[in-house]
């Protein structure tokens, strides 16, 4: 079926391609440091995390293959999306907590840190094939989807999307990531619901298109191991199992964005946004195209076509001049908001993880920060390099299937298992990834049938693809403990704060740390409530650490003063209404909530004025946060910690 865009539509992707250009290099002048360029300076609200996320795990490859799946399969495409549930305990309450208190940087260093370099090494080439791998995919899924609409060569495409994803990233790093992703969140929500609606208002109504789908593609569940290709427990453990725990515990770009957090809490919020409320709506926004295509078909609205063109046939079907430009520039947006994640997630492993212990340890953060946005470019370049490798196969699901299956869970099972068991050694975690490996490689390359006793009946070697997961994560739990049995661990002290049961003590050292242990100057007397020869550093009290959200945030009048950068100076009163107390990380933003922390800065708590309704803060501190303010400007202020 020949598919045909007009000259409006190709100047809606022109518009949107410019846009998301400007603002992703706008957003650059809030990168000064390579804390920023990974990090964002972790000051981002956890609406903006959770709708960036959302649009980071809706890939390019996401609207062609679960329409594909919708076609063939129905209601059950939505399966993928909907099993992510299972693992909100133990992100909220075990992963996210650790990385964040530890102030731990990667996964590679996590492994540094519970048990040893080699391991650290081993699981450094694991994530950047994992990571560079993910930005072929979709690079080769967009050049698929639209090469037969703009009729030029696939890696033309490839090279034009690669270059504008490099560019911005190249200029702003997480910031500009976490921003434009929040405008590519919206347009391909809005867009696939526009698709929704105005594709049942073709088909005459939703009764109608009930009608049109066949008595199996609505339900909401495959069948159990049947087809080979496409069936529950295949999805479940490939998909939940192995692709969702990746996506939380292992990709590097979706820890950078949740460490980007101004406060664990924020980030257990925006983990239960993404779960409970965006994900549900993301699926019906990327499949329904699929369904809305199965119906068209029954009633004779369109022709039998391919699975894998059956997203652009319904979208050009249903839709005008000019929105149809909007429903590619939505396909563009999903490929866009998940490479330029991936690609800042390279450039800080390449960074933090080789470059820095290896190469040069000691140059200043400018070097460490050139460097960081030249590895954006190479890792560009790498990605497109690996699209032949990709197009080899036959179906855009069976790749990205086949890949996460094999490639994802010896990291997986190892990260859950560190995480929860003090009883995992060093030598069982280096040789469970080595072990676990190359029975991967042999389960793919030579034999096969060492995966049908993990099967559940599924028939054929092709449904074992997916079944892998299960195979490999077996293989490896039965490693880690088997090694561990006759190994030894690593003492409790060694990684205090690093396994689930130590979580407070994580909590205590990441409070403390970087409190000033000599005078840094003194506020004065009416300024922080002690005497003139009473340093800050010396009078702040530290309370126990809790992170439970005690009250709503006050606004205060700001007032820049010479004074220590890492201190802010609130009255008695105002500390008591956000139940603070000298010590406490406290978190001074713009006054207009819908910044969502862009303009913000985390500092410590002194000891308090009696002036209610001003805070003492420093000019370096208001330059460090963005906040251009002058005396008599309301300031947000919040308790993070």
């Amino acid at each position: 079926m020949d598919i045909q865009a007009t000259s409006l539509d190709f100047a809606v992707i022109v518009v949107y391609f410019a846009g998301i250009l400007l603002i992703g290099t706008l957003f650059g002048k809030f990168t000064n440091s390579t804390k920023d360029f990974f990090f964002g300076g972790q000051r981002f609200a956890w609406w903006l995390v959770a709708m960036s996320c959302v649009a980071t795990v809706v890939g390019s490859y996401s609207f062609v293959k679960y329409s594909s799946i919708g076609y063939t399969h129905g209601l059950s495409s939505t399966m993928t999306y909907l099993n992510d549930w299972f693992i909100v305990p133990f992100f909220v309450l075990g992963w996210l907590p650790i990385l964040y208190f530890n102030r731990i940087q990667s996964i590679p260093e996590y492994f540094q840190r519970r048990f040893d370099e080699k391991t650290k090494l081993v699981t450094t080439f694991y994530i950047l094939v994992f990571l560079i791998g993910y930005v072929g995919i979709n690079l080769y899924t967009l050049g698929v989807a639209l090469q037969p609409l703009l009729k030029i060569n696939l890696y033309v495409i490839v090279v034009l999307v690669a270059a504008v994803g490099a560019i911005y990233m190249h200029a702003g790093g997480q910031t500009s990531v976490i921003m434009t992703d929040l405008l590519q969140g919206f347009i391909l929500l809005g867009a696939g619901f526009l698709v929704l609606f105005l594709g049942l208002g073709y088909l005459g109504g939703f009764e109608r298109f009930l009608d049109g789908l066949p008595m199996a593609h609505k339900y909401p569940f495959a069948d159990f191991n049947s087809p080979p290709e496409f069936n529950f427990v295949g999805v479940f453990w490939q998909d939940a199992a192995a692709s969702s725990v990746a996506f939380y515990f292992m990709n590097q770009g979706t820890i950078m964005r949740f460490l980007s957090c101004r406060s664990t809490r924020d980030g257990r919020k925006a983990m239960y946004a993404i779960v409970l409320v965006l994900m549900p709506l993301a699926v019906v926004a990327i499949a329904n195209t699929g369904w809305l295509g199965r119906a068209m078909t029954t009633h004779g609205l369109i022709p039998e076509v391919d699975d894998r063109d059956i997203f652009l046939v319904v979208a050009s079907k249903i839709t005008q001049p000019g929105v149809f430009g909007l429903i590619l520039a939505a396909l563009t947006a999903a490929l866009m908001s998940t490479i330029d994640t991936l690609i800042n997630a390279i450039s800080a492993i390449f960074v933090n993880d080789i470059y820095k212990p290896y190469v040069k340890a000691d140059a200043p953060d400018a070097h460490y920060l050139k460097l960081a946005r030249i590895v954006a470019i190479v890792a560009a370049v790498v990605g497109i390099l690996l699209v032949p490798f990709f197009a080899s196969y036959k179906s855009i699901y069976e790749v990205h299937g086949t890949f996460i299956a094999s490639i994802t869970p010896p990291v997986v099972t190892l990260i859950l298992l560190s995480i929860f068991s003090k009883r995992i050694t060093p030598a069982a975690a280096f040789w469970t990834l080595i072990i676990g490996f190359v029975f991967m490689v042999l389960a793919i390359v030579v034999s096969p049938e060492m995966i049908e006793p993990f099967a559940h009946g599924i028939d054929g070697a092709r449904g074992y693809k997916y079944i892998r997961a299960l195979f490999g994560i077996g293989v490896c739990v039965a490693l880690a403990f088997g090694i561990s049995a006759f190994t030894k661990p690593r003492s409790p002290e060694e990684i205090d704060g690093l396994v689930i049961d130590s979580i407070a003590s994580a909590k205590r050292k990441y409070k403390q740390l970087g409190l000033p242990k000599t005078s840094t100057g003194s506020p004065g007397p009416s300024d922080a409530g002690g005497s003139s020869d009473t340093s800050i550093s010396e009078a702040v009290l530290l309370s126990e650490p809790d992170d439970r959200d005690y009250a709503a945030p006050i606004l205060l009048k700001g007032k820049a003063r010479d004074m220590a950068p890492e201190y802010v100076v609130l009255s008695s009163e105002d500390m008591d209404r956000i139940k603070a107390r000298p010590g406490d990380l406290l978190f001074v933003e713009h006054e207009r909530w819908w910044y969502g922390g862009l303009c913000s800065v985390q500092l410590r708590a002194a000891l308090p004025h009696d002036e209610p309704g001003v805070l003492h803060i420093s000019d370096e501190a208001l330059q460090a946060g963005s906040l251009s303010v002058d005396f008599g400007r309301r300031l947000r202020v919040q308790k993070i910690l």
